[in-house]
């Protein structure tokens, strides 16, 4: 079974989302996914495990 990838700004699978990006939380190493909407847009988010919000 795939991994399903979420943005953490909106919520939404980014199956089809080619310009979605994964990368590591800067203040814990999370997983953390954003979807080009969320990143057009520069729509917060708050990492889960450590708190660290961005975009900064």
């Amino acid at each position: 079974m795939e991994k399903e990838f979420i943005c953490i700004s909106s919520k939404q699978k980014v199956a089809n989302d080619r310009s979605a990006v994964v990368f590591p939380c800067p203040g814990c190493g999370e997983q953390i996914v954003r979807s080009k909407t969320a990143r057009m847009l520069a729509s917060p988010y708050k990492c889960q495990k450590c708190g660290f919000e961005g975009p900064n």
